[in-house]
């Protein structure tokens, strides 16, 4: 059945890329080799990195209200170490549509003890969920190496000069509206085009700013004020976005689309998450946020070793 499910997901998605062709130039020719944080520099191979989910919140979408305590939240961020996660996101606010804003207090209370805890028993890179300049601070100074924010780094005025100072790395996510009215009707002239031309403009203007492009990740955002289609037909397209020559970071894990496309809602989906994975790791993406890191870690492997995202396998001994 998780086989099913998978193959359902790819099949769409190659479907849907067929119909979306935006240059006769490879942008594969752009993708970017590597991203550079604080103090730390991430190189891209042949599969994807992951990026495993921590969300220290009683209201996310998917896991809200099983991290809220902070040995809990640590012992999850192991867990996902050890299924092989690249890198730990930690986010105190959720983001889901309709949900409600956190002050800075509360989310400061949430993330900054989590992120000092793994700090001290992991060399791995730490990202933090904000869009709150504060917050950030406080997690660079906890350990952390990456600013995740859901906003493109305008929803505080603050952001853009502490992300330059601070030297950390940065994603950059496309979002139609915000949390409270982004799924009310979004609406595009075209998805693929109008995304790609947001986030060039987001790049060009952080750079002018003093935040080089070896530090800035792109996040199209997906379930962030798209449509179930206009997210498949983002990720399908998903290797166009390697023209922005920056290290590509999708956000797809269990999200609503996934039941819409295997025609039930209440389906698990994990499944799906790993067919979009796999999708995703052929069109060279470099960053992929999820849940359950553990099967999409196994999945990717498999992935790596009869070809991978360069069509080079890695042939294993017989003995």
């Amino acid at each position: 059945m998780v086989l099913k499910y998978a193959l359902e997901i790819l099949r769409r998605l190659d479907r849907q890329a067929d119909l979306t062709t935006m240059t006769n130039q490879s942008p594969r020719e752009f993708r970017a080799s590597h991203w550079q944080l604080r103090s730390k520099r991430l190189e891209f191979g042949s599969r994807p990195l992951l990026m495993g989910i921590v969300n220290v919140t009683p209201d996310s979408f998917s896991d809200g209200g099983r991290f809220v305590d902070r040995d809990a939240a640590v012992q999850h961020g192991l867990q996902l170490l050890d299924a092989g996660a690249d890198i730990l996101d930690i986010g105190g606010e959720s983001t889901r549509p309709y949900s409600s804003p956190v002050d800075v207090e509360e989310e400061l209370r949430r993330t900054v003890t989590v992120l000092q805890d793994l700090a001290q028993q992991t060399t791995v890179p730490l990202s933090i969920d904000t869009s709150k300049a504060i917050v950030a601070q406080a997690a660079m100074d906890a350990g952390a190496e990456i600013i995740n924010d859901v906003t493109g780094l305008c929803g505080d005025p603050q952001m853009v000069s502490f992300a330059a100072q601070s030297n950390a790395g940065v994603c950059v996510m496309h979002m139609q509206g915000t949390p409270q009215t982004m799924q009310d009707n979004p609406t595009y002239k075209n998805v693929v085009r109008d995304i790609l031309e947001y986030l060039k403009s987001r790049r060009d203007a952080l750079q002018q700013l003093g935040i080089p492009a070896e530090r800035i990740a792109l996040d199209p955002g997906i379930g962030f004020g798209k449509t179930h289609r206009h997210n498949v037909e983002l990720l399908a397209a998903a290797e166009e976005f390697h023209q922005l020559g920056c290290p590509l970071l999708f956000g797809h894990s269990r999200k609503g689309f996934i039941g819409k496309v295997l025609g039930n809602s209440e389906v698990d989906r994990d499944a799906g998450t790993i067919g979009v994975a796999l999708a995703l790791a052929r069109s060279g993406v470099q960053v992929i946020r999820v849940h359950n890191v553990a099967h999409i870690s196994q999945a990717l492997r498999l992935f790596e070793s009869v070809g991978g995202i360069d069509g080079s396998p890695r042939l294993i001994a017989d003995a």
